[in-house]
């Protein structure tokens, strides 16, 4: 029988008996549409990690005095005996690291800010050095930034994200207006280009004040955060990390041995980071996504013998017509690959579906790789030909004479 009148076979049976299709590829559709949606929330993940890190800058790295994430209870513990590390720090590394070109230093927490009789919750107010809008890699959409001159007299100008210009300030131009972040007055001088959602949280929820003036506001025992941009390649970084470290652990007080008491950090840091619970995510759900896939191969199996039961009569006729047990081999393989492949396709459809409706409602940003298309649909006919051998194999050793006597 031609390749193509196998698969056209193959078609009519699975359209003959909808129901039973249908409940024999929930398994296959369910396991492809969990592999492509893991591929692809994971995908568009990483891509949006690197291009918000590589916006930092391969030449930034931090000084701070926890590290940016921590996996267990006792490390938190740990950080939490550290000194804070202080604005007289971040001062000591500016005047100090000959390799550093940029340094700058930052402070925040999450607070209410009022404008115009209307209120927000949760936005992030940040205490920052005149240089820390570069170090970020904010750009000014409107206004001005922060200048030396606001840091050293300790004024209150503020450079806000558009959230608050949307939602409190409304229409006109925000810059010279006045709002009050927890209750105290601030002007404001400049607006931040608009950053959108990450994973459905917006980033354009803050207020920058100079870091004197949050200190003045709210204390002096905040940890600061320290950054440093270095102007050379990642042998420049190295020596620039290492003067640093040497000029923390002097402060500090760190004796000879003993490791460093505050985290020294960089993108390569974060990235390491973000790439072991992605993966870790990724190994478990596609695990999940495995056992799927074997359901729904075993359940293809037993259809297929099923299917092999039916047709004996079929089986005994092709036989005495002159087909060879390759022959029958090859259809019942055909059928039980295009059962799966079709499941396949439909989950695939189905894993990038609900992909983007994750990123339409959530804001999870993903990515639909071709190769991970290819991969759903390679692993279903894989799992057809896998689980279709057995029936194939008992269809094709069956007797014609046998076969023939069978009751339709």
């Amino acid at each position: 029988m031609p390749f193509r009148e196998a698969v056209k076979l193959a078609l009519q049976s699975l359209w003959a008996n909808k129901l039973r299709t249908t409940l024999t590829l929930i398994g296959v559709v369910m396991g492809v549409a969990s592999v492509i949606m893991v591929i692809t929330l994971v995908n568009g993940a990483n891509r949006y990690v690197a291009t918000k890190l590589s916006g930092y800058g391969a030449d930034v790295f931090t000084v701070s005095r926890m590290a940016s994430v921590i996996f267990n209870a006792q490390d938190y513990f740990r950080y939490q005996k550290r000194k804070i590390v202080r604005i007289e720090d971040y001062e000591a590394v500016r005047d100090d690291c000959t390799m550093c070109s940029e340094v700058g230093a930052l402070l925040d927490k999450s607070t209410n800010v009022v404008a115009n009789g209307h209120s927000s919750n949760n936005t992030e107010v940040r205490g920052y050095t005149w240089t820390m809008l570069s170090l970020n890699n904010i750009n000014i959409a409107l206004g001005r930034g922060l200048t030396p001159a606001d840091e050293d007299h300790a004024t209150h100008d503020a450079i806000v994200g558009y959230d608050i210009v949307d939602n409190l300030l409304g229409v006109g131009d925000p810059v010279g207006k006045e709002i009050r972040v927890n209750g105290n007055p601030y002007t404001i001088v400049g607006v931040g280009e608009r950053q959108g959602k990450t994973l459905g949280q917006s980033q354009d929820n803050w207020v920058a004040v100079p870091i004197s003036t949050y200190q003045q506001t709210y204390g002096y025992n905040d940890s600061v955060d320290i950054y440093a941009r270095v102007a050379g390649n990642a042998q420049a970084m190295e020596r620039a990390e290492d003067e640093v470290r040497v000029l923390m652990r002097i402060r500090r007080h760190d004796a000879p041995g003993t490791p460093d008491d505050f985290e020294i950090e960089t993108n390569d840091t974060f990235l390491d980071i973000w790439k072991q619970i992605s993966s870790l995510f990724a190994s478990v759900v596609l695990g999940l996504a495995s056992i799927a896939l074997v359901v729904g191969g075993v359940v293809i199996m037993n259809i297929m013998l099923v299917s092999v039961t039916e047709r004996t009569r079929e089986i005994g006729v092709r036989k005495a017509l002159g087909a060879k047990q390759r022959d029958v081999l090859l259809q019942f393989l055909i059928e039980s690959a295009t059962m799966a492949v079709t499941g396949g396709a439909i989950g695939v459809m189905c894993g990038i579906l609900v992909g983007k409706l994750i990123t339409i409602f959530i804001g999870f940003p993903t990515s639909v790789p071709v190769w991970a298309i290819f991969l759903g649909l390679f692993l279903a006919g894989a799992v057809g030909i896998f689980f279709g051998v057995y029936p194939a194999s008992k269809a094709a050793k069956l007797d014609p004479v046998v076969a023939l006597r069978a009751e339709m």
